[in-house]
C-alpha cells in the first residue's frame, strides 16, 4: 500500500512588523525575521516592509501575489 503524504495549509499569526536584532558576540548583528514573509528564514530579507500600512487589530493572508485582509473568527 502507497504512503500518501498530505500538508495542511495552516495560519500562522504574525504581530511584529520588524526584525529582532541579535548581536553575537563577535559584535555581528543578526536581523531575524519577526513578520513572517522573509524568504530567506530565520533571517530577515525586507519583506516586513509589505505590512507598513496594515490596520492594527486586523488580520492578513499573504501569498505571492499580494495580500488579503481576512475576516477574524476568534479573538485576538
Amino acid at each position: 500500500m502507497p504512503i500518501i503524504h498530505r500538508s495542511m495549509a495552516r495560519i500562522v499569526r504574525h504581530d511584529r512588523n520588524h526584525p529582532y536584532e541579535v548581536k553575537a558576540k563577535d559584535g555581528e548583528t543578526f536581523r531575524i525575521c519577526a513578520c513572517g514573509l522573509s524568504r530567506n528564514k530565520p533571517f530577515c530579507d525586507g519583506s516586513h516592509r509589505r505590512t507598513a500600512d496594515e490596520l492594527p487589530g486586523e488580520l492578513y493572508a499573504y501569498d505571492e501575489d499580494g495580500r488579503v485582509r481576512v475576516p477574524a473568527f476568534y479573538p485576538g
